[in-house]
């Protein structure tokens, strides 16, 4: 997700582009499988101000039975980012503290993916579920117990609940 923001950046402050964005990725190497909605780009003093609002569709693991699931985010981006050398002179440019991730290339390209994989990541839940009711998986042999029971015996106590387990009656 790179746009070229040459002509915007020798435009004065205010100056603005919007762009349609509908993209697919194969490899899924900044968590998210499509993005469609629309980037907004507003000359600032110091660079550009970009603006997205973005429905994502994103893989995640489960935290309890560890299939990849799909799970729709909706995203509302805004960065500024940071020229690394000025658009009439050629000239370096320091930017701000803490905009590392946020800088416009010698070429006066902008590239949005490590942003988007950032709000990935913040917007999603540390425990990700396939779905509410999700087994998990068997604590002996590792089975997958939404699609069988194991066929564990959990029969073994540990010795320091054994009376509370008496309490039990069978088959409790």
């Amino acid at each position: 997700m790179q746009y070229n923001v040459a002509q915007l950046l020798k435009e004065p402050i205010g100056s603005s582009r919007a762009y349609p964005l509908d993209e697919t990725f194969s490899d899924r190497d900044g968590l998210a499988d499509r993005v469609a909605g629309r980037v907004h780009f507003m000359r600032t003093h110091q660079g550009i101000l970009a603006t997205a609002d973005l429905d994502v569709v994103a893989f995640q693991s489960c935290g309890r039975c560890l299939a990849e699931h799909p799970r729709s985010l909706s995203l509302s981006i805004e960065e500024e980012f940071y020229p690394l050398v000025d658009i009439n002179t050629g000239r370096r440019l320091s930017a701000p503290e803490g905009s590392e991730g946020c800088r416009i290339d010698l070429a006066h390209t902008l590239e949005l993916s490590e942003v988007l994989r950032q709000y990935i990541i913040t917007n999603t839940p540390m425990k990700p579920l396939c779905r509410p009711d999700c087994a998990g998986l068997c604590q002996g042999c590792g089975a997958d117990l939404n699609r069988q029971p194991c066929g564990c015996d959990m029969g073994d106590v540990d010795p320091r609940w054994a009376r509370l387990a008496g309490l039990l009656g069978p088959g409790d």
